[in-house]
């Protein structure tokens, strides 16, 4: 049967000591809205621009991560930038929902780049259900009581380099490294205790202009997090006629994926991308699919946004 149970509960319910590995949620089209990784990014559109993104990942395999985001980010004056942002992420038995504020700072460094700085607040909600799990022993005491609702707040900050055809930035959107456990499991809550860890991002894009309407962008994400493997997303796309984009993405040891887009209007982007796994886990499911719509408020800000993918 191609099936796991609830795999998620070895790594969240073993009976060692700390839990760690990749813990943020991932994007396959993560450059279409990089505010989740890097506060910096607020405003940078010169737009209100409200994004919405829904992402099932390994489709067929109990317990697997689902993920919904929406956000809104705006400049707010000539060098500021504001956003706000609501993730919720559901893996096996754990649910968590994730409220973010973002402010940025800009400084024109030339007439077409600007470098901008940006801080992240954020107060995470933690549930932990542990009657989903098949549990071997329903006596013990570390699964009698759930973990309803554990807040804890962290702090981030990003800098982001960009003009309307590149950018790079480097972000930590969580540096505090809290610890998850429910405190009620007597003594032997702190066996199985799970630790945030710091997530360094590193991410850079260039557009191309092949031909009066062919654009070309390559881009390029990079991961890194202590206890897990660096993880590097690389992705290729096109854009026909100022109106249509594919392209394709390659997650290094992990996925390939295909990626489309389609701009509706001026203001309405909807887009999808669909992943394949290239691992043993590929045996366990039929991909991952991810969706967004994004919308921009004209009159917000002077002249036409660039079609920068970003």
């Amino acid at each position: 049967m191609k099936r796991l149970n609830l795999f998620i509960a070895v790594i969240f319910c073993c009976y060692s000591s700390i839990m760690l590995g990749q813990q943020d949620a991932q994007y396959t089209q993560y450059m279409y809205n990089t505010i989740n990784i890097n506060p910096a990014y607020a405003g940078s559109r010169g737009a209100v621009s409200i994004f919405g993104m829904h992402r099932t990942q390994w489709v067929g395999l109990d317990g697997a991560p689902t993920t919904n985001s929406v956000s809104v980010n705006a400049p707010i004056g000539y060098n500021l930038g504001l956003g706000v942002s609501v993730i919720n992420d559901r893996i096996g038995p754990m649910v968590e929902n994730n409220v973010a504020v973002d402010l940025s700072y800009s400084i024109e460094t030339s007439p077409y780049y600007k470098l901008s700085f940006g801080l992240k607040g954020t107060a995470n909600l933690l549930d932990v259900d542990f009657t989903k799990l098949n549990i071997y022993d329903p006596s013990d005491p570390r699964f009698q009581n759930n973990i309803d609702n554990k807040f804890s707040p962290n702090i981030g900050a990003g800098v982001y380099f960009h003009s309307d055809k590149s950018y790079i930035g480097l972000s930590v959107p969580n540096m505090l490294e809290s610890s998850h456990y429910d405190k009620s499991a007597k003594d032997e809550a702190q066996s199985y205790v799970v630790k945030e860890r710091m997530h360094y991002y590193l991410m850079a894009g260039y557009v191309f202009d092949l031909d009066y309407n062919l654009k070309f962008k390559p881009s390029l994400l990079t991961k890194v997090v202590q206890g897990a493997p660096l993880q590097t997303d690389i992705s290729a796309n096109f854009l026909f006629n100022e109106k249509f984009t594919a392209g394709l993405a390659y997650r290094w040891s992990a996925s390939v994926s295909a990626l489309a887009g389609f701009q509706i209007s001026d203001s309405w982007f909807v887009g999808y991308a669909y992943d394949a796994e290239t691992t043993k886990l590929a045996n366990y499911n039929s991909g991952s699919h991810e969706i967004f719509l994004r919308f921009e408020l004209k009159g917000i800000r002077s002249g036409m946004i660039s079609p920068r993918f970003f």
